[in-house]
């Protein structure tokens, strides 16, 4: 090859590379989820069974499984429940409540876990993050991933999510972060255009998702004007894993990472 024609290509490819480390600065819109809509709904059961979003689960029952869950676990915005599921055979010994919601969600949950002959010991049932269906101090953990974003009000949420926690009891958030590296944002506009059912383009998604999520700063925030005394905040590439425990003492604040 032409080494002038090399070295222009060299140089598109580093510019590109690190143009796409940097992390993008866009303001929060609001999304719409739409998933009461039976044909969205279907489109989010659907590809949540494609391998990435397997992958995704896989991540995120192993982060579990680094605070040893014990008792009964809520997964809060549950969605077609594949992570209950996950999470109930990957810990017999919990007790697994699923929480969405959406009708349709809950539907399709429920016929999920029926698939995996699990319905015995995963149950769903329609709640929102803002107000949840449950006593006070009723869990020992509680879950939430890929939902964070949609709670139309953060700061109830994590109230409510403190609330029916028991002295003690664990909160483990994953979801996706607004000022995420450049390549990621790339990945989603592909995304959109050409993988996901026309449905959820409809839906704005998964665009929609990542203009509504929290950059670290702002989650760093929810978390120090919650209820929640300990926590601890880990950045990745293009997400974000928040863990935090009710105490029944005052208890030190953990560094944010990432």
């Amino acid at each position: 090859m032409n080494p002038g024609i090399l070295l222009i290509i060299l140089t598109l490819a580093v510019g590109v590379a690190v143009y796409g480390l940097r992390r993008i600065n866009i303001p929060r819109k609001a999304g719409f989820e739409g998933i009461e809509v039976p044909e969205t709904a279907e489109a989010y059961n659907r590809i949540s069974r494609w391998p990435q979003f397997r992958v995704l689960r896989l991540m995120i029952a192993r982060q579990l499984a680094c605070y040893a869950p014990s008792g009964i676990l809520a997964d809060i915005g549950c969605g077609p429940g594949y992570l209950a599921t996950l999470i109930a055979q990957r810990h017999p010994q919990l007790e697994v409540l699923g929480l969405d919601a959406s009708d349709e969600m809950v539907k399709a949950a429920e016929s999920n876990a029926s698939n995996l002959g699990l319905s015995d010991r995963v149950k769903f049932r329609r709640g929102d993050a803002a107000n949840l269906p449950l006593p006070d101090g009723t869990l020992d953990f509680a879950v939430s991933t890929l939902s964070l974003h949609h709670w139309s009000d953060p700061s109830r949420g994590l109230a409510e999510a403190h609330r029916v926690l028991k002295p003690g009891g664990q909160l483990l958030l994953f979801d996706l972060r607004r000022d995420a590296l450049r390549f990621f944002l790339w990945l989603v506009h592909f995304a959109q255009g050409v993988v996901v059912p026309a449905a959820l383009r409809r839906a704005n998604e998964p665009l929609g998702s990542l203009q509504s999520s929290y950059s670290l700063t702002e989650a760093q925030a929810l978390l120090a004007e919650s209820q929640f005394k300990e926590y601890a905040i880990d950045g990745r590439a293009a997400w974000v894993f928040v863990w935090a425990r009710k105490a029944s003492q005052e208890a030190a604040q953990l560094p944010v990472r990432g």
